[in-house]
Parts: C-alpha cells; structure tokens; sequence
C-alpha cells in the first residue's frame, strides 16, 4: 500500500498544522499531562483534523518510544498525514518558542546571579498547574476507557484493570516503566484477541554578538560532554518530563557538578513555569553550564532521539496496528499509559501542594476550568502567578 494512502486526505494545511503546535508551544502549560490533552481536545474533538484512532496510536507509541511524551505526540501528529516533513516541522514549532524563552531566563539568571522571583511565581504556578492537568487526565480517562461505573467496569474491566497498575506503579517508583507498558499491551491482545500464529513482517528502517550575558561564555571542550550526557537523557529515559529530573540530577549535580543543587531547583522551576514540553529545562541547564552553545547541544541532544524513535517505527506502526491483535495491543498500553499519566499527576500534586494556600489555588484553577469555560489556561496562570507574589510579599 502506498504511504500516502494509509490514512485520508487532510483536510488542514501543514501550515496551519505547524501554526498550531506553534501556539501551544508558547501558549500550552501544565508539562506533559495537560499537554497531550490539549492536542487531544483540539485536534481530535474541536478540529477533527486527527481520528480518535490515529491519536491513540500517537500516545501508545509516545509511551513505548523514550523521551518526552508530548513532544513525541506531537511529532507522531505531524507525520499522520504529512510524513517527514510535517514532523520535523511540527516538532520544531513546538519546541522553538519555549527553548528561546528559556534562554531569554537564561540571560537574566546569568545578569541578576538568581531567581528569587521565580519562586514566588512557581509558588503559584505550580499549584494551578495541579488543576489543569487533573481535568485533562480525567478527560484523557473518560475517552480511552470510560467512566468509572458499574457499567462501564463491567464492560472494560481488564483495561481499569490495566489502568490502575499503571496509576499505582507511577505513584510508587514515580517513572513509568516500559516493561509495565508492553505487558500491559501483551495482556490484552492474548484475552481479548490473541494472535492466530506467529507472524514475522519485513520491514526496512529509513534512516543540523552578546557579551555579559554569557550568551558565548563556555568551554569547547565541555561541549562534547553535555552532548554525550544530553543524548543519552533523551535515549535512555523513559516518560514524561517528570521522569527525566532524576537522571538529570544525578548527572548535572552530582557525577559532572555542573550545577549547584540550588541552580538545578531554579532550573526545574523555569521549565515548569514556561509552556511547551517541561523537558525544555535541558535548555535552561545548558545555557548555565556553556551558554547559548551548550542550550543548543543540550536541547538537540535530549531530542533527536524522541525524533528517531517515533519518524523511524511509525510507517509500520500504522500498518501493524489494523491487525486485530495489535489493536488489543495497542488498547491494553493506552490503558496502562492512561493510569500512568493519571499516576503522575498525584506524583506532581505531592511536589506543588505544600500548604493550605497552594491547594486554594489548585482547587480554585480546576473549578474555573470546569464552570467557566471562557477562561483559558494561561489567563488562570498569569493569576495564579500573580497570587503567588502577592503571598510571599505577605508571609
């Protein structure tokens, strides 16, 4: 079958798509959960430019691939319908506006010596982002498996099942494991539509002047080290942004100390204030290790991978997945995916909710998003930000 026909002709352009992606790298927050909600919420039920199906297929894939989750998504979206180029480009656009706003943080990190600021913001930020990503796992939850009812248990209950092991292994080793995943996928297609045979299939694999800024304040010679420690980050680290912090901890701080613990804190909390993918700290972190070099390598390093690891498998895993017994495959993941992301979610309220205001404002977030639909998430950022000066100016 030729690989334009594998799915129907779009009806959007590669230019809006881009557009797209685009806006919600500057406009999208809340990390990787609220993330793929959003593209689910906008290009799958409000634009209908992607089948419920082909979205499925983008996260079950995201989630077998390493590297991080929404930026995976969203290249995986790209090539449904224009291959090579619309991920690379889609990709791009994506992460292009948060890495230059992290490098915007950079320069004034670098300038003022510290964000003491930025905790007062985070402080804010970080407990409304609770509210956003709360509502897009439930809705994520509702879509792939159903409403948690006697019916709906009844009907799936081999995929709550599959559900609740990922949500409950999430919230013990905070990371989701792949093996996890795949046995949850092996899981469901042996029950629910076991393969007839073995089957073996073919396939063949396709295989870039500031000065007190420290815009250019580096060591060409560490270069080559960030890029190597870097890569690995994006090939080796399963999950979303979440599960990178770890392994960039343990060699930024502690193996290489290229950081403090105190620049590494400030780091995290610059991703998770910014929008688009939360691992877009790699750049932040480059920046303060060899300037504007180091962010570049850091960043296409962390990820070139995720960019091989879903351009590479997706011809076929469009090809594979009409089997029957893939298709089961494919539903046991997601469900298991589905509990993870609803797993991290817990993991993350456990880091941002510290007192009794910070849940106020998560509670308060997610209550406007639920019965206020005109308000947008970065309107209640923007506030809960607000809020969060104005309360450590009071305490």
């Amino acid at each position: 079958m030729d690989e334009k026909t594998i799915h129907e002709q779009p009806e959007y352009s590669l230019r809006e798509l881009v557009g797209y992606f685009f806006r919600l790298g500057y406009s999208g927050f809340g990390g990787p959960v609220a993330l793929v909600g959003y593209m689910h919420r906008d290009l799958v039920e409000k634009r209908k430019w992607i089948s419920e199906d082909e979205y499925k297929e983008g996260l079950a894939l995201a989630q077998l691939a390493p590297g991080p989750l929404a930026a995976q998504l969203g290249i995986y979206l790209g090539f449904v319908h224009y291959r090579i180029l619309g991920a690379t480009l889609t990709g791009m656009a994506f992460i292009l506006p948060s890495f230059l706003m992290v490098i915007g943080l950079g320069i004034a990190y670098k300038l003022y010596g510290g964000l003491p600021w930025m905790q007062a913001v985070f402080y804010g930020v970080g407990a409304a982002v609770i509210g956003i990503i709360s509502l897009s796992a439930y809705k994520l939850t509702l879509k792939s498996i159903g409403r948690l009812n006697i019916k709906s248990i009844q009907a799936n209950w081999l995929l709550w099942v599959l559900f609740f092991l990922g949500f409950i292994m999430t919230v013990l080793t905070q990371s989701e494991e792949i093996w996890i995943l795949i046995g949850a996928g092996l899981t469901y297609m042996l029950v629910k539509n076991p393969p007839k045979g073995l089957f073996i299939t073919k396939s063949r694999m396709s295989i870039f002047l500031f000065t007190g800024i420290g815009l250019w304040d580096y060591d060409p010679e560490i270069l080559g080290k960030i890029g190597l420690f870097f890569l690995k980050a994006g090939a080796f680290v399963f999950g979303s942004g979440l599960a990178i912090v770890p392994f960039l901890h343990s060699g930024v701080v502690n193996k290489n100390h290229w950081l403090t613990e105190s620049q590494f804190v400030d780091a995290v909390a610059v991703a998770m204030i910014t929008p688009g993918p939360v691992v877009i700290t790699v750049g932040f972190i480059g920046y303060l290790i060899a300037g504007f070099p180091g962010a570049s390598i850091a960043s296409l390093a962390t990820f070139l991978p995720c960019y091989l690891f879903t351009v590479i498998p997706a011809p076929y895993f469009n090809k594979i997945v009409k089997y029957g017994s893939i298709k089961a495959f494919v539903d046991g993941i997601t469900a298991a995916v589905v509990g993870a992301l609803m797993g991290s979610v817990i993991v993350i309220t456990a880091h941002s909710i510290k007192d009794i205001p910070t849940f106020l404002i998560s509670l308060s977030s997610l209550l406007i998003l639920v019965y206020i639909k005109k308000i947008k998430e970065p309107v209640i950022i923007l506030l809960a930000a607000t809020i969060g000066i104005i309360i450590k100016l009071i305490i």
